[in-house]
């Protein structure tokens, strides 16, 4: 036990127990991480840290890749000072017909109508609520620096500044993957199958 309470590592391994994953001990380069299979996915969860000059910001992320279809994209994050002004200055955001949910958050989509039936799902709403800082989205790949991904692989990412040690809320953050991906496939922008990747 240290000074302010468990490890990450020691709270993580304990998530991995309650939720039957696996966990995998950090190595010189590389931290920690989480990895639970729910279907064909497997859902990675890690941190990430940005050097920007003298500072560094570390980043708690969760990703799974999935086989994709129709290149359906989405953003969702809390509404702030920043996003507040966009809206007032009419950014594109879309409503899917919760007065209250809409109220919180700002979702951008490439596809309208199916993103309101992806929020249309009540518990992805409620899970989604549940998060006091959320940043989810679904994007093509990792970027420069991580594994190249196939044509029809696509990523469901959520990504929020410091380490969460809230085993609650992570139990949480795996169901709503579990639920969005489960949900994607009922919308035809992904398949039951595994993507092959290793993250």
């Amino acid at each position: 036990m240290a000074w302010f309470g468990p490890s990450k590592d020691e709270l993580w391994k304990q998530l991995s127990q309650e939720i039957g994953a696996d966990f995998v001990a950090g190595q010189l380069w590389k931290g920690s991480k989480v990895q639970a299979h729910v279907g064909p996915w497997t859902i990675t969860l890690d941190t990430h840290t940005e050097s920007s000059g003298e500072s560094q910001v570390t980043y708690t992320r969760m990703r799974a890749p999935f086989v994709g279809e129709a290149g359906f994209r989405f953003t969702i994050y809390r509404v702030g000072i920043f996003s507040a002004l966009g809206k007032l200055m009419g950014m594109q955001d879309i409503e899917v017909g919760d007065p209250e949910f809409d109220a919180a958050f700002i979702i951008k989509s490439t596809d309208e109508s199916r993103v309101r039936e992806l929020f249309s799902n009540r518990r992805i709403r409620e899970l989604i609520a549940a998060q006091p800082a959320i940043h989810l989205s679904v994007r093509d790949s990792e970027g420069w620096f991580g594994p190249k991904f196939p044509d029809d692989v696509d990523e469901l990412v959520f990504q929020v500044v410091g380490v969460i040690k809230d085993l609650s809320r992570l139990k949480m953050l795996y169901d709503l993957f579990a639920e969005v991906l489960d949900q994607l496939c009922k919308l035809g922008a992904a398949v039951k199958s595994s993507p092959n990747i290793t993250l």
